[in-house]
């Protein structure tokens, strides 16, 4: 397949997983779009994806405020177009049990993770059904599948994510348009790289492939539902997750 002309939004590109799968695509040749929360973030992007692809661009995004994604959209329309591929991976975390959780920490985590879909994909929609083709992806995580203690905000809106995608499955398939979610485990980020060694030997006895993934792995499954071989994929979760999830 060639991917000349594509462009592909992703959102929480500056490190981790976004980088890495921001990174694959400019190199299929995908224009790609990388946002970040602050200028300095924005800036990074667009300097590692310039030295992929001239075209490629970084800017500034919160992808909760509805104001800023409409102001987005007008500014990138302007610019290089509308994307067809979308890569929503962008989302934040705000851990505490249950019942001393208050309202700041649910909303912001289901206002971010899970509310900000309806603004960031309605206005790429439009496109892609004229086109007759797009490509939907929604990073999720497994514990949307599993939860955990003391996220019950993150596990609520990573689980929404996956029904969210079923539903968006069903009614743009028609136009050749698929919406696929991929969960991934336990990765090597910035956040399990600062976990204690004895935690990282806990997590371990759970991954029956005895190690934590890459952000280069979800990138290649990123990579894989966007081309023509995955082209009769929809509605699914694809789990990541070193076997530590098998459902």
């Amino acid at each position: 397949m060639t991917y000349k002309g594509k462009v592909a939004l992703v959102t929480g590109a500056s490190r981790g997983i976004g980088r890495a799968i921001a990174t694959h695509l400019s190199k299929l040749g995908i224009i790609v779009v990388g946002t970040a929360t602050t200028k300095a973030g924005a800036k990074s992007i667009h300097n590692y994806l310039s030295e992929l692809n001239d075209h490629c661009l970084g800017m500034t995004l919160d992808i909760s405020d509805p104001k800023q994604l409409e102001d987005f959209f007008v500014e990138l329309n302007t610019t290089i177009g509308t994307p067809q591929i979308v890569i929503n991976n962008a989302g934040i975390v705000r851990d505490n049990i249950f019942i001393k959780m208050n309202h700041e920490e649910w909303s912001s985590v289901i206002d971010t993770n899970l509310k900000s879909l309806h603004g960031l994909l309605k206005p790429c929609l439009k496109k892609m059904m004229k086109l007759r083709w797009g490509r939907i992806i929604n990073i999720s995580s497994v514990i949307g599948s599993v939860g955990n203690s003391g996220q019950t905000n993150y596990a609520a809106s990573k689980a929404g994510i996956e029904g969210f995608s079923r539903a968006m499955a069903v009614e743009f398939g028609s136009r050749s348009i698929t919406v696929n979610t991929i969960a991934p485990g336990f990765i090597e980020t910035d956040m399990t790289r600062g976990l204690a060694e004895i935690q990282k030997q806990e997590l371990l006895k759970n991954i029956p492939l005895a190690r934590l993934g890459r952000p280069e792995e979800i990138a290649s499954a990123v990579g894989f539902l966007i081309s023509d071989d995955a082209s009769y994929i929809t509605g699914q979760t694809i789990h990541v997750n070193g076997g530590m999830y098998m459902g």
